[in-house]
């Protein structure tokens, strides 16, 4: 599983925007009276979650970025700020080594956009394996299936049903659990005592947000192929963009934000 770094970049201002201010409320409680921290962040990426979360933090941070994307590494390997925010990239294959990628100096487990993409044994591995450790977890920005597209076409409910088929694939996790991820993180951390805060964190794009509209329009479309023909998807996406291009395409699309805490631990 890898994106590409473009699509990181166009997405991180919206999920910077959707992220949950209660969940993050609650990152910041569970921070508060901390000197330091050290985090592990799954999946990485470009750091999105990094930047986002750091202020909720105390000052003085490590980080360990966890990524099979070479790539992607070498560039969130210059986000520390010595001394006190210092960042290390870990190659790490997580459907494997997830375990490997817990253990050493940890404190706060975090990640994003994740939790749809894996499997229900490898999100098991993951409540174990932090349970175990008594580590709480920041997970954010899993897609649970909402989607409203504004104006409304006869296609949409098809297209839709094709990208919510492809959420259920094997994203390199085993068959992953798309939009009922959330709910299932939430159930399994309670099952071990945690303390569970959630929200939602919705994508609301309206007009001015065309390009990332086109992005996910496009990629739909070629999902579509599981349950429609490739003339219907593209005349569904010839329909898109003509809202897209006279400023009437507006797109909710459904996240969920988790902060799972062990209960009766900082």
């Amino acid at each position: 599983m890898s994106f590409s770094a473009s699509w990181l970049s166009l997405r991180e201002p919206y999920d910077r925007r959707a992220r949950n201010g209660a969940v993050l409320d609650a990152v910041s409680a569970w921070a508060a009276g901390r000197r330091s921290v050290a985090v592990v962040d799954l999946a990485c990426g470009l750091g999105s979650t990094l930047r986002a979360v750091t202020e909720r933090l105390p000052a003085r941070q490590s980080w360990r970025m966890a990524d099979n994307d070479l790539s992607l590494l070498a560039r969130v390997g210059g986000l520390g700020r010595a001394p006190d925010l210092t960042v290390t990239p870990v190659p790490i294959d997580l459907a494997r080594d997830l375990e490997a990628a817990l253990d050493g100096p940890v404190e706060l487990v975090t990640t994003s956009a994740l939790l749809d993409l894996v499997s229900a044994e490898w999100l098991e591995r993951l409540v174990t394996e932090t349970a175990a450790r008594h580590l709480p977890v920041y997970a954010a920005l899993s897609y649970d299936g909402r989607t409203v597209i504004e104006p409304g076409v006869p296609l949409d409910a098809e297209i839709l049903a094709a990208f919510n088929l492809h959420q259920r694939t094997d994203k390199g996790f085993g068959a992953a659990l798309g939009p009922t991820a959330a709910a299932r993180a939430v159930e399994r951390f309670e099952h071990f005592g945690y303390s569970v805060v959630q929200g939602r964190s919705d994508w609301v794009l309206g007009p001015h947000d065309r390009d990332i509209q086109d992005a996910l329009f496009a990629g739909w479309a070629e999902l579509a192929a599981l349950t429609v023909s490739a003339q219907a998807s593209a005349r569904w996406l010839a329909q898109r963009r003509a809202f897209l291009a006279d400023g009437r395409s507006h797109l909710r699309i459904g996240h969920v934000d988790v902060f799972a805490r062990p209960i009766g631990r900082r």
